[in-house]
């Protein structure tokens, strides 16, 4: 079925830690699952190996092919329900969220975090405990995940009302759409209240990048928001380059966003990437520690810099071909460009990545792919996971380097 949002992969599950919360919903937890590559890796023993500045690896090689069983994909997901009059957004959990608030512990902090309310339309509802019943908002907000900024203007705009042992926040407001709409078909790896995950294809940019561009992965969003009868603005979390594939998270509202920011900021969104490098790369694992600062002579390009900001890339092989190395990278930060500029670095430039020495032999684009997304529930801090299935270009890259 073609339209924005409704082409689902089939596959593995994204994943999250700890218990489900009990209760009923209108409409929250709703996630749509999709397959990735499996977990399995090359040959991890080993001290890691590091890159210096010049590139030059640190420690002895090692000869010989290793094929490990890296890359296997899961088939299996369970069934998606979805909503009357909503094409291609699952329906709610009857057993998700809601009922009375329960308190939980917040992981190093003072006080018990009060769990998800009931969501209703644009508002989420609370029955306090005993111990919060009639307290001023100042006490009943230590108990919330939310910043005080954010309870600040709900208060001013009349989005928290709150009378003995009743709550309302007003989370979910229909907002204006910030982009025109262009169909597409888009692979959705994850949903819920709070959060969009989409499989980003290659060829395709995150955002606009000069005025009046159209058929970015924001207007496809902004379609899919349309198609599905939600009133959201576009809120990308982090980028992709427009020839990598992989996830892209949105944030679906502001608190929703304000804690992805901070999640950015605090490096706790982790990113993995696959990627098929040139040649042989020594070591089983690494880290490439070379700040990155834009190249003088040429606007789109980057380049490894002593005046750049500081970029750290930690990587290990998967599998070693024909001339080329399978590796599994981890950014601890998000330079533009940072694992071509990294590997390029070491002599090994993605296949494929012509602007930064890479060969098109075996794939016409960069052989690079967002493999895994990982991040913590904004409510619940829930740790959860997103897999992207490797595309076909690069799979038969690889069966072809096998072959030889």
């Amino acid at each position: 079925m073609s339209g924005a949002g409704r082409n689902r992969q089939r596959g593995g599950a994204p994943k999250q830690s700890g218990p489900k919360q009990a209760g009923g919903n209108d409409r929250s937890g709703r996630r749509e699952r999709a397959a990735g590559p499996g977990r399995g890796t090359g040959s991890a023993g080993g001290a890691p190996k590091k890159y210096n500045d010049r590139g030059g690896p640190q420690g002895e090689r090692k000869s010989g092919r290793e094929r490990p069983e890296s890359f296997r994909t899961a088939t299996e997901r369970g069934p998606v329900s979805k909503r009357s009059g909503s094409a291609g957004i699952a329906q709610p959990s009857p057993n998700n969220r809601g009922g009375n608030v329960k308190a939980a512990s917040v992981s190093g902090g003072h006080h018990s975090l009060l769990s998800m309310g009931k969501i209703k339309g644009e508002w989420m509802e609370f029955r306090l405990p005993d111990n919060l019943a009639g307290a001023p908002m100042s006490i009943i907000s230590r108990h919330l995940p939310l910043p005080p900024k954010f309870i600040s203007k709900l208060m001013q705009s009349k989005g928290c009302v709150y009378h003995g042992s009743s709550l309302r926040l007003h989370l979910f407001p229909k907002e204006g759409r910030d982009f025109p709409s262009d169909w597409m078909e888009l692979n959705i790896l994850y949903e819920d209240e709070f959060t969009l995950i989409v499989n980003k294809p290659a060829g395709i940019e995150v955002h606009p990048s000069e005025k009046g561009q159209r058929k970015t992965l924001a207007h496809g969003v902004a379609a899919y928001y349309e198609m599905s009868g939600q009133d959201i603005r576009i809120r990308h979390v982090h980028r992709i380059d427009k020839d990598t594939t992989g996830p892209v998270l949105y944030a679906k509202n502001e608190f929703a966003h304000y804690q992805y920011d901070k999640a950015m900021r605090e490096k706790s969104i982790e990113r993995i990437y696959v990627a098929l490098a040139e040649g042989y790369v020594e070591g089983n694992k690494g880290r490439i520690d070379k700040p990155i600062g834009q190249d003088r002579h040429h606007s789109t390009r980057r380049r490894v810099s002593d005046t750049g900001d500081p970029a750290v890339t930690h990587f290990e092989v998967i599998e070693r071909l024909s001339n080329h190395t399978l590796v599994r990278l981890r950014l601890e930060t998000g330079r533009t460009h940072q694992i071509r500029v990294h590997l390029s670095s070491i002599n090994h430039p993605i296949a494929g990545d012509g602007l930064y020495g890479g060969k098109r032999a075996v794939i016409s684009r960069q052989a690079l792919h967002g493999e895994r997304l990982i991040w913590n529930h904004p409510w619940t801090g829930e740790k959860q996971q997103a897999n992207a299935p490797l595309p076909d270009d690069i799979a038969q890259a690889l069966n072809k380097l096998r072959r030889k």
